[in-house]
């Protein structure tokens, strides 16, 4: 078992780096790809995160359960690494087309593809190797820094190519998915006892109505507080950032190329973070972890609203390599400490993902008007003010975890 958790942490560790390089290629610099190779507004770039995430809301609970069935099969991570392979063609040969000749087609159409791949499929992949770091006892957040080193590869030269031409990233993003498939067919795993099985409940044998019953938990809903008042509303405010950032600089290619740099410095120092984020909130404990992150965003959302020039903004930008960490490892210890482990990927996609994406789909449009006609910097203001409100109310609803959870590694 050791031998095979060894293997399987850095086969795991590999596709988690190549799958975020595939994102980042992707989307590191889409709001700046859709408002000027594209030309879209404001408010049109957040009809097109809106169709994002109401897309993703059909697929996140699809595969959720469908993991959750599978256990530790891989099924729907060598269907997601397929589609993958795509992207280039897609953004260069039908999307951005479909965008400029009929725009509403092109929304629906990313947003199905963009679901398919990313939105949902990074949270199928997340899970799955928790499920794995769990049972075979390697640290899932030591795994997830190696995500956060593939983005910051991607973007640290982004910016720059995109400057030459922006298709040489998107050609570069399914290059990279070729090597996660190969990645993810290399991963095996015996069918070792489960923690989750000492009763005889197999994750094979879950029901629909066994997921249904997350809805009548109190637990499952103060957590979903917790997601759609502070890391929805946060991601409504990361999406059009760029834009914010870019505007700093009276050079519009120096602050693009400055954005894919900045990312990359920001994405490495997470990566970090994940490394770190174990030993902090295995001390703090989940609970405490996710409030802690949730006072970091407010900060950062809030400080951006007051931040004047490049330098501050850089430094609120900088922020993010801090909160996220202690998110994602608090997330998935609290999920495992409060919830039925079998459930731990539906918990994840729908009580995490699927909420942050329902929130996504009904304020990006609103936050995309305000950014055009309050500016950045008050919208800032207003939705770190209401983040700062629910990181309150989430202290008292989330479950008291005053004993860290131990943990391998």
């Amino acid at each position: 078992m050791r031998q095979e958790s060894i293997r399987n942490y850095w086969l795991l560790s590999g596709a988690f780096f190549t799958f975020f390089l595939t994102w980042s290629f992707c989307f590191a610099l889409l709001p700046i790809w859709l408002h000027q190779a594209v030309g879209l507004s404001g408010e049109a770039t957040g009809v097109i995160f809106s169709a994002n995430a109401a897309a993703a809301l059909l697929i996140m609970p699809c595969y959720g359960f469908v993991q959750d069935k599978l256990g530790l099969r891989k099924h729907l991570l060598l269907v997601i690494a397929c589609l993958l392979l795509l992207c280039g063609p897609f953004f260069i040969y039908v999307y951005k087309p479909l965008l400029l000749h009929n725009f509403f087609l092109g929304a629906v159409s990313g947003g199905l593809f963009f679901g398919l791949v990313f939105s949902a499929g990074v949270g199928a992949l997340e899970s799955y190797i928790e499920r794995v770091s769990r049972i075979t006892g390697f640290e899932f957040g030591k795994a997830r820094m190696w995500g956060s080193l593939g983005w910051a590869a991607a973007s640290f030269g982004a910016g720059y190519l995109f400057n030459l031409n922006p298709n040489i990233n998107f050609w570069l993003a399914s290059a990279s998915a070729a090597v996660f498939l190969g990645l993810m067919l290399a991963v095996r795993t015996t069918n070792a006892p489960q923690p989750e099985d000492n009763e005889g409940h197999k994750a094979g044998q879950l029901r629909p109505a066994d997921a249904l019953s997350l809805f009548l938990s109190r637990k499952f809903w103060a957590l979903a507080t917790f997601v759609m008042g502070v890391t929805c509303i946060y991601g409504v405010y990361d999406q059009q950032f760029a834009v914010y950032f870019t505007a700093q600089f009276a050079d519009r290619e120096v602050g693009t190329a400055m954005f894919g740099y900045l990312n990359s410095l920001q994405v490495f120092l997470e990566a970090g973070g994940m490394f770190l984020a174990p030993w902090l909130v295995n001390r703090i404990g989940a609970k405490n972890g996710l409030v802690l992150s949730g006072v970091i965003m407010a900060i950062r959302m809030i400080g951006s609203g007051f931040a004047d020039g490049a330098v501050e903004i850089s430094i609120m930008k900088l922020l993010h390599a801090v909160e996220l960490p202690i998110l994602l490892v608090a997330l998935f210890k609290y999920i495992a400490a409060n919830f039925d482990p079998r459930l731990s990927a539906t918990i994840y996609l729908v009580g995490f993902l699927f909420m942050s994406q329902l929130v996504a789909a009904l304020l990006s449009v609103v936050a995309g008007i305000m950014y055009d006609q309050l500016g950045f910097a008050l919208s800032y203001k207003i939705l770190g003010a209401i983040v700062a409100f629910f990181v309150l109310l989430s202290h008292f609803l989330l479950s008291s975890d005053l004993t860290p959870s131990a943990s391998p590694g």
